[in-house]
């Protein structure tokens, strides 16, 4: 049989056209391709299977969970927290008051559950090329001390709001506006990734009725929970101010984050109605005749008979200004 050999350009139209619908512009090196053999083409091409694709920043390394807390000592800050019991659930609803769905606080076109999964956790993979919806992870959790190898829909992780929104509503939520409850809901400050279990078992108490296990946690936990409060003008009770308080002791030096108190704009509550303060007719000197004739200064004054019965100067039938009843 006779060799077959095809052009050289004909070849390298071929692979150009294969990058192409690759979306890649070189061949990619072993490495990222999370270290397997390069798959086939067909493969990488395929519409009904998600493309794995691993974060270059992110790698084995252990990563802490939370937001960084850069900002003065959380101890300082606490004392500037006011301390008010808490107020009523009345008109509580998670998603009406807080927004439904999670936002992209940042913009970055990611929504914060994914920005929070991709910030707490090491050895990422996502769904999508632009690396926004994660396909799997290591958390090692903050709540806990225990690591914990997610995948999606597997429901070992949650996304916890530190300062969670019904805790938030019942110190002081209920006086911001309908964007600053969901921006508290969506802020990074106020969200981690945690074991489930944790997270469910925490619910909405706040520092005096729940601590995570995990103790060499708990002043990070603190520290964001008083940054939270002191971004949204939230208030402590107190007994969770000397919880927070007796925490601390063994941290003096834990920062919180640097934060600028908003101030609440939520709905202004009703004016009460105007009393009227049109003031009561004056009364003419002296007594006065029913029916009789009267000035044209009396008219709208009111005026005493001998009986000690008021009659009013007003017009009759006919113009005429008359005292009547």
């Amino acid at each position: 049989m006779k060799d077959i050999t095809l052009p050289r350009k004909l070849i390298a139209a071929l692979c150009a056209a294969v990058l192409v619908l690759a979306g890649c512009s070189a061949p990619a090196e072993p490495s990222a391709l999370t270290g397997m053999d390069p798959a086939p083409v067909e493969d990488l091409l395929a519409t009904d299977r998600p493309l794995l694709v691993e974060r270059a920043a992110t790698s084995s390394k252990k990563v802490l969970p939370g937001a960084k807390l850069k900002g003065p000592k959380a101890t300082a800050m606490l004392k500037t927290l006011p301390v008010k019991g808490k107020a009523a659930a009345t008109g509580y609803n998670r998603n009406k008051k807080f927004g439904n769905g999670w936002k992209d606080f940042d913009k970055d076109k990611c929504d914060e559950r994914q920005d929070t999964l991709s910030r707490d956790m090491s050895k990422v993979k996502f769904k999508d090329r632009k690396k926004c919806t994660l396909a799997s992870g290591t958390l090692h959790d903050s709540y806990t001390g225990k690591r914990i190898n997610w995948k999606v829909k597997s429901g070992s992780v949650d996304i916890d709001h530190v300062v969670s929104l019904k805790n938030a509503w019942l110190s002081g939520g209920q006086k911001l506006s309908q964007a600053q409850r969901q921006a508290l809901a969506n802020d990074p400050l106020n969200l981690m990734a945690a074991d489930a279990s944790a997270n469910r078992q925490k619910g909405d108490k706040n520092t005096a009725e729940w601590l995570p296990k995990n103790k060499s946690f708990r002043c990070q936990y603190v520290a964001t929970q008083i940054s939270v409060k002191k971004k949204y003008s939230l208030s402590v009770t107190k007994a969770e101010k000397q919880a927070m308080a007796k925490v601390l002791k063994s941290c003096r030096n834990q920062k919180a984050a640097k934060v600028t108190t908003i101030k609440p704009a939520g709905s202004k509550p009703k004016a009460s109605p105007k009393k009227d303060v049109h003031k009561a007719p004056s009364v003419v000197k002296g007594t006065v005749h029913p029916g009789a004739y009267c000035k044209q200064a009396d008219k709208g004054k009111r005026g005493k008979s001998k009986a000690g019965k008021l009659y009013t100067c007003k017009t009759d039938a006919k113009g005429k200004l008359r005292w009547r009843a």
